[in-house]
């Protein structure tokens, strides 16, 4: 099965301002500061809106609408529990995104129990318990069930049985089909490719033209011939977190405090993951959108934002020139390493190192036993009182100038 939450932060939005219901919500950046739409309730759907559109043209479809930045925080405590939902069911569940699942509930000899009772259970819990809808499609592939989780929405359910799937996939368009982009979909109405029997049934050599690569692959999902499966841990290759402001950063305290706050959200991952990076990376992007990126290796793995604050300096000179306006700033870190604390060197610099370096190169905390109490004690009051709890004070500069977008990119895509 594929679950997927219906519309799930706006939905989340009228659960908890229960004023909003039946009101067009949009989630989203300002539509006068360069926002984009996260997402948008389905009351505003119906003017048009739609997720990644500019806010400045949502707000012209749908000039009525009910428009917040988005609690992520908020978000992902109810993911996490709708996911618990699914394990409830089943062991075999692969997360792909906050509000999304996919799950193995064929029938086994220990538990004999009709998938269709099974979704039924999970949809009717999600809504029973947490008070939002989600769609599910069932059938005997993942791509069967991710198309067919959209076929219905919202609080839809819609079962392709085995043996059906080519009859229930043929006639869909070429859109329906995941992987099939903007360009893709172009190029295989230009060779009268619309329908997905027709990518099925399409000439190798087109397809390879269009899909390169990945043409076996996008054939064999098109014929419900898609045999993967359920992927039960990802390797996580990079943790990042990025931000997009809405009044563009012209001076270097900004953009260092900012790239401070963004690495803060990074290393706090790091240590719920238990991993430690050896490269550190940061990303800009101007105001003509074009994008550097720039990274560096370290010395010993960390998950230690004093620590590794020491190189935002090196690392902003190398894609950042004075005077530059800045639309948007993103940190990274990879290369893990998962050793405890306790197997790694300290400190991170030593006093010679530290003394050639300069004072603005040395950790805030040169005492490695401090530094980790301060992080813990950091790390309790944000998982009870939310991020901004406990910030830097670089941070302030920027605060409220900002969309974060967190992400992890696994061994996979």
């Amino acid at each position: 099965m594929l679950l997927d939450l219906d519309a799930f932060f706006a939905s989340v939005e009228q659960l908890d301002h229960p004023e909003w219901r039946g009101k067009p919500v949009i989630v989203g950046g300002s539509a006068d500061r360069h926002g984009v739409v996260s997402t948008c309730s389905y009351e505003a759907r119906a003017f048009g809106v739609h997720s990644a559109m500019p806010s400045a043209s949502a707000a012209r479809l749908c000039p009525e609408a009910i428009w917040t930045r988005g609690r992520h925080e908020r978000y992902r405590e109810l993911s996490r529990q709708i996911m618990a939902m699914i394990r409830d069911e089943t062991p075999y569940v692969e997360q792909v995104s906050i509000d999304e699942a996919f799950a193995d509930i064929t029938p086994s000899r220990v538990n004999t129990e009709h998938p269709v009772a099974v979704v039924q259970r999970i949809q009717q819990r999600v809504i029973e318990e947490v008070g939002v809808t989600c769609s599910i499609g069932l059938g005997s592939t993942k791509s069967v069930a991710k198309i067919a989780s959209d076929m219905d929405k919202p609080q839809g359910l819609t079962i392709v049985y085995p043996g059906t799937e080519s009859t229930f996939l043929a006639p869909l368009p070429i859109g329906a089909l995941s992987g099939v982009g903007a360009a893709a979909k172009k190029q295989l109405t230009s060779q009268g490719i619309r329908t997905l029997g027709e990518l099925a049934n399409a000439p190798e050599a087109v397809l390879q033209k269009v899909f390169g690569q990945r043409a076996e692959m996008m054939r064999r999902r098109a014929a419900a011939e898609d045999d993967s499966e359920i992927s039960l841990g990802r390797a996580v290759k990079s943790v990042s977190h990025e931000a997009t402001f809405a009044d563009l950063l012209t001076d270097r305290a900004d953009i260092h405090g900012a790239l401070v706050t963004l690495l803060g959200k990074v290393a706090r991952r790091l240590r719920r993951k238990g991993l430690k990076a050896r490269t550190l990376a940061v990303k800009v992007r101007l105001e003509d959108r074009s994008v550097r990126n720039g990274q560096m290796g370290l010395a010993q793995p960390s998950d230690d934002e004093i620590e590794l604050a020491v190189h935002l300096d090196e690392l902003l000179d190398k894609v950042w020139r004075g005077g530059e306006r800045v639309r948007l700033l993103g940190v990274r870190a990879s290369g893990f390493s998962t050793k405890g604390i306790e197997e790694l060197q300290e400190p991170l610099f030593d006093a010679a190192q530290m003394e050639a370096n300069g004072a603005q190169k040395r950790p805030l905390i040169v005492d490695a036993d401090k530094r980790r109490g301060l992080l813990a004690a950091t790390d309790a009051l944000k998982d009870r009182f939310g991020e901004d709890a406990v910030i830097f004070g670089s941070a302030l500069r920027t605060q409220g100038n900002d969309t974060g977008s967190p992400s992890q990119h696994p061994a996979e895509p």
